[in-house]
């Protein structure tokens, strides 16, 4: 099959409706949280100024496309990282030379930029991919767990802090912008996963989110000093798909200097409200077992339960 098999990049306003059947296809297949995307999302995406085309490839047998990667270059604070984003091939040809092809045009995506160690990540029930993965030499790095609650069944007067003021975040303020991107990256600075976020970038996905068209942030204030922050979402594709009424908490994080004195848990409680009266009946988010904060200790204090796993393996390609 390697003669015939085809690696190519990605052709912008060509190889959208490729891409897109195949991410379809791929997460369609396992991942909870996939909604489904469509050749128009992905258009409003490239609109990004950070959206990476260079790192796509396309696999094509004898002309028909077969299989993507995505070898994604993660740039923050002058340090560039490696990541496989998306690893999609039609069923019947994994196990076959088309994983290896485009493995190895990622890998060699990455050594063009001089990056030396690469994330890869999949479904914990996807075991072909995990074996492919080891025999390619990846080794396990850590898990990301999906975790989900029912609205009813919040708990509360469980240690929050009563004290800390909760705030909105007024998305057309400049100066709330720049000070949720700030709380952003220091509340997880410490933490090696962790992506540094531009004030743009934050300015962009408040205001011009494709995936969550309403949004809501709060900052949680203690002696006039925003020491956290949770935001939270709905996603109207994904209840459509999966005919749900589920919210997302798509980021929440306090301060080192804060923690423990139960503002986590009064900023979670708050944002779960908010989507309760947006008539929301289920609110899920992810977490790492890695995440040196813990977070999964406030979450299932809360009330969450865990709802999927994923698994992350790394290599060196020195």
């Amino acid at each position: 099959m390697k003669d015939i098999v085809n690696v190519r990049r990605f052709l912008k306003g060509v190889d959208e409706p490729v891409w897109v059947e195949l991410l379809n296809a791929e997460y369609g297949e396992y991942a909870s949280w996939w909604r489904g995307t469509t050749v128009e999302e992905m258009l409003e995406h490239e609109k990004n100024p950070s959206f990476d085309f260079e790192g796509r490839f396309v696999a094509e047998l004898e002309g028909k496309p077969v299989g993507i990667i995505h070898a994604h270059v993660e740039r923050s604070g002058g340090e560039k990282r490696g990541f496989i984003r998306d690893f999609c091939v039609l069923q019947a040809f994994r196990g076959s030379e088309v994983e290896e092809r485009l493995l190895e045009a990622a890998v060699n995506e990455f050594k063009k930029h001089q990056i030396r160690l690469i994330r890869s990540w999949t479904g914990v029930k996807r075991i072909d991919r995990i074996r492919f993965l080891e025999k390619s030499e990846f080794k396990f790095a850590y898990r990301t767990i999906d975790m989900r609650i029912s609205l009813a069944d919040v708990l509360a007067s469980i240690g929050e802090d009563t004290e800390v003021a909760i705030k909105p975040v007024k998305s057309e303020v400049d100066e709330d912008i720049v000070a949720l991107n700030w709380l952003a990256n220091e509340c997880f600075k410490e933490d090696p996963l962790h992506h540094a976020e531009t004030v743009e970038q934050t300015r962009r996905s408040l205001l011009n989110n494709p995936v969550l068209k309403w949004q809501e942030h709060f900052f949680a204030v203690l002696e006039n000093k925003n020491v956290g922050y949770i935001g939270v979402g709905i996603d109207e594709r994904y209840n459509v798909e999966h005919d749900m009424k589920t919210g997302f908490v798509s980021g929440i994080g306090v301060l080192p200097a804060y923690r423990r004195r139960g503002i986590g848990t009064r900023l979670l409680l708050r944002g779960l409200k908010a989507l309760k009266t947006k008539g929301m009946t289920n609110a899920t988010l992810d977490t790492e077992d890695t995440n040196p904060t813990r977070a999964i200790t406030l979450y299932e204090k809360v009330g969450f339960q865990v709802l999927q796993e994923y698994v992350t393996y790394v290599k060196n390609i020195e």
